[in-house]
């Protein structure tokens, strides 16, 4: 994997771990010398993960969208960065620019990203990991959603398996780097 595209939050959250966790993934990410692709914040948890990823000698590309970027809101420090005219055309292109999915704690913004690069794995648009790193037990209430959405029959198993979950940087980062997406015929 060569991008990795990280869904987080525009806030940092009430606890110093979920900030903690954030620098450990982008130090990661660069001393793999994986670049982040993400939203292009200078703003919360995405500011935290892109100047992580930029202190370790990494690159970052940074996918924003004019209404935000006008707002004075996109980070002034990227390697590169993308202006998009809308939210559906950011998401395209960071999936594009991107070799796999990590979601970091996160508000609706996340959630959606996220729903979406697991939907379009189940559809077999792309191929790609998706990983969630659990800080602090962040989407443990997702999860049982997602056993519950499979025991009453909205889910498969297989595709409740597409989330690759670890609540240690290093881990989940190995298991995305070795994971296997099956496509769609391989279920029919």
């Amino acid at each position: 994997m060569k991008r990795i595209c990280v869904y987080c939050g525009s806030r940092s959250g009430n606890t110093r771990a979920y900030a903690q966790k954030a620098m450990e993934i982008g130090a990661l990410l660069a001393k793999n010398q994986i670049e982040l692709v993400y939203g292009g914040g200078n703003i919360g948890i995405m500011k935290i993960v892109a100047d992580a990823v930029l202190n370790n000698g990494g690159k970052v590309i940074g996918v924003i969208p004019r209404k935000l970027r006008d707002l004075e809101l996109a980070h002034p420090g990227l390697t590169q960065c993308y202006t998009t005219e809308s939210m559906h055309e950011r998401k395209f292109l960071m999936s594009q620019l991107s070799d796999g999915f990590i979601a970091l704690p996160g508000g609706w913004g996340t959630l959606e990203e996220l729903s979406e690069a697991v939907t379009w794995a189940q559809l077999n648009y792309h191929t790609k990991p998706t990983g969630i790193l659990n800080t602090k037990d962040y989407y443990t209430g997702l999860l049982q959603w997602l056993a519950h959405a499979n025991k009453e029959g909205f889910i498969s198993m297989e595709h409740t398996q597409l989330l690759i979950v670890e609540k240690d940087p290093v881990r989940l980062l190995t298991k995305m780097q070795t994971a296997q997406i099956p496509k769609l015929e391989d279920h029919l």
